[in-house]
């Protein structure tokens, strides 16, 4: 009988635990992991450029619950001039809804620190998509940006 309680007793307290532990767990957004860039789409004065990130560059953006970081390489190491190419940039980052904010405090770009992007978010499956106006006036920078990412597993 002693048995029993015993068993009863560690029976209860382990499933009270639980429910504490879990309801007092943070919800994880599902922007949240590490994205690989697939594509990109600048319109600049009604221009538009398009990027392939499969071929020539590989882009990958990470994002936790307060910040994010961003990392781009060219894939032939450097070693073609016309290729040639390194960016890396993070800061605090918030997330509400469908609306995805930046704030890049650190940046390859040392022009672009300091400033602040939104963008409207969507994401389906594994593919995440952003759009949203980057502005830096000092730059004369102010265009249109839609990139897709597909989560990196």
């Amino acid at each position: 009988m002693k048995i029993a309680f015993a068993l009863f007793t560690i029976i209860l307290f382990s499933n009270c635990g639980s429910d504490n532990a879990s309801s007092t767990q943070k919800t994880t957004s599902p922007i949240v992991g590490s994205w690989k860039l697939i594509s990109g789409t600048i319109i600049q004065k009604g221009d538009t450029a398009v990027t392939d990130y499969t071929k020539d560059k590989s882009f990958i953006k990470i994002i936790n619950e307060t910040h994010f970081a961003f990392l781009l390489h060219d894939l032939k190491k450097g070693k073609d001039s016309a290729t040639a190419s390194f960016a890396a940039g993070g800061g605090r980052c918030e997330f509400t809804d469908s609306t995805y904010t930046e704030h890049l405090e650190y940046c390859s770009d040392r022009t672009a620190e300091g400033h602040d992007f939104s963008f409207h978010i969507t994401i389906s499956n594994d593919t995440l998509t952003q759009s949203g106006i980057e502005k830096i006036e000092e730059k004369g920078y102010n265009v249109l940006n839609t990139e897709k990412y597909v989560r990196i597993k």
